[in-house]
């Protein structure tokens, strides 16, 4: 969407721009379609891979643009361009943002449901995000559909001054808020006391590790339940919850793991701790816990483990 946004700016001011450019810009239409669709399907599904039929899409759209590109230029054939091409470039990006709108049919419903109250429409911030970029990619879309009606032509800078405002609005929503979790992670409130279903579960499972390899939060001796939760934007039952139906084990194994696998790694590296300050170091408050603990799950002390590292 900037190349478009871009190269409509570059025209407005500049009539005279080599025409490549007005290629570039409507090519680059192509993709913002599915860009739009496949951005609200991971996010809806939390998806964490990019899976292979997303990459495929983008290939098979690539291959039809380029060789139409070069087939037929817009410099040579710019009646083509002006005349058939746009207009399939354009019905293929609004039939995306039908199809993006199906997935979002039960927040859009939520909305518009002249039946709901105000209660009944109040959104969380994952949901507001969504529409947000739904709505602003259908104000950008409307005004370049209309910059190619027969009407006066200063509309056709309507777009960019449109995208230029929603940008810094989206910036601005990131700027100010504290956290921003709750704008690309769904609440969990939906589930009650149900069990978390397993796409939900492996995307919360996926964000819990990568806090605990990203930051280290374990190394926290008065790391909390409560505390932990609120980094992934879900309560502390829901948290408990994951960790016992999805995981097999408490907040505390669960911490644990992770300390002793810290520990181990400082313990084989060449570091200057006595075994007692790598316990305090990796988030355990006392000599023996961390003895304990690491006997339990190493099998063996620390002592007797760290002189078969060096056999």
């Amino acid at each position: 969407m900037s190349i478009r946004i871009g190269k409509s700016v570059f025209l407005f001011f500049k009539p005279d721009l080599p025409r490549i450019y007005l290629q570039i810009g409507l090519s680059a239409c192509f993709f913002i379609g599915p860009a739009l669709f496949y951005f609200v399907k991971s996010s809806i599904e939390q998806t964490i891979v990019i899976p292979n039929k997303c990459k495929w899409n983008f290939v098979v759209l690539l291959a039809v643009i380029l060789p139409v590109g070069i087939v037929f230029p817009y410099e040579t054939y710019p009646k083509y361009w002006n005349l058939y091409f746009v207009k399939i470039i354009y019905l293929q990006w609004f039939v995306y943002i039908l199809v993006t709108g199906f997935l979002l049919r039960t927040m859009l419903y939520k909305l518009f449901s002249i039946r709901k109250t105000a209660t009944d429409r109040k959104f969380g911030g994952f949901e507001k995000w969504l529409l947000s970029i739904y709505i602003g990619n259908i104000l950008i879309f409307t005004s370049y559909v209309l910059s190619l009606l027969p009407i006066n032509y200063p509309i056709y800078i309507s777009g960019s001054i449109a995208y230029t405002f929603i940008l810094y609005i989206f910036i601005l929503k990131l700027l100010y808020r504290k956290k921003t979790d709750d704008l690309f992670f769904p609440s969990l409130n939906k589930y009650g006391t149900k069990k978390v279903d397993d796409d939900t579960a492996a995307a919360l499972i996926e964000k819990l590790n990568h806090l605990m390899l990203e930051k280290k939060i374990y190394r926290n001796a008065n790391l909390t339940l409560s505390e932990l939760s609120k980094e992934i934007n879900i309560s502390a039952h829901q948290l408990s919850q994951l960790l016992n139906d999805n995981m097999g084990k408490n907040f505390t194994a669960f911490i644990n793991e992770y300390r002793i696998k810290d520990a181990c790694t400082i313990m084989v590296s060449e570091n200057k701790l006595t075994l007692e300050g790598i316990g305090y170091e990796v988030g355990f408050n006392s000599k023996s816990t961390f003895f304990a603990t690491f006997k339990k799950l190493k099998g063996t002390t620390p002592a007797i483990f760290l002189q078969n590292a060096y056999k």
